[in-house]
């Protein structure tokens, strides 16, 4: 599978969502953050069939004042100890900066494409928005939206209940 990845975004994918004013966010604190039971095996299986792993994720918490640098970057670092990948880019861009790495817009893979010589046609996204499904098709990759209550309508290639079964969709090929 040399050449093909898996760009998994985090929030609601690798780690569980927090509830904010009945909408879904992101951690804002290390004791808000857990990592999902099942990331870092689905992860593994992907890993060992060849595939390279990466972290996407937009983190506007930052540019919006309401997450300390520091804050983020712990979170990070207990992903990667207990979720091995290959890399990771993280946007601290809020909309209206206008960035190119800003999901949906696709800058965040093709960066992370273009350094380790991914196939974007034989590459997947994982992810749970429209954002994620909106950068994968704009990256050329085949986009996998896992279901929760927050995203029912989003367009995708394929619905999947858990990043297990992601992982499962992937690897039948």
């Amino acid at each position: 599978m040399n050449g093909a990845a898996v760009f998994l975004d985090r929030d609601g994918v690798l780690n569980r969502i927090v509830p904010r004013d009945g909408h879904p966010g992101s951690p804002r604190s290390l004791d808000e953050f857990v990592v999902d039971d099942e990331a870092p095996r689905a992860v593994a299986r992907l890993r060992e069939a060849g595939f390279r792993t990466f972290i996407i994720t937009n983190q506007p918490d930052i540019a919006r004042g309401l997450l300390p640098s520091s804050e983020l970057e712990a979170m990070m670092d207990v992903l990667r100890r207990r979720v091995e990948v290959d890399d990771a880019r993280v946007c601290r861009h809020d909309d209206a900066d206008a960035c190119a790495c800003r999901k949906p817009k696709p800058g965040m893979i093709l960066d992370l494409a273009a350094r380790w010589s991914i196939d974007l046609a034989r590459s997947y996204v994982i992810g749970d928005s429209w954002k994620d499904m909106e950068a994968s098709r704009a990256a050329g990759c085949r986009g996998i939206l896992i279901e929760r209550p927050y995203n029912v309508g989003t367009r995708f290639m394929a619905r999947v209940a858990s990043l297990d079964e992601a992982v499962d969709l992937i690897l039948k090929g």
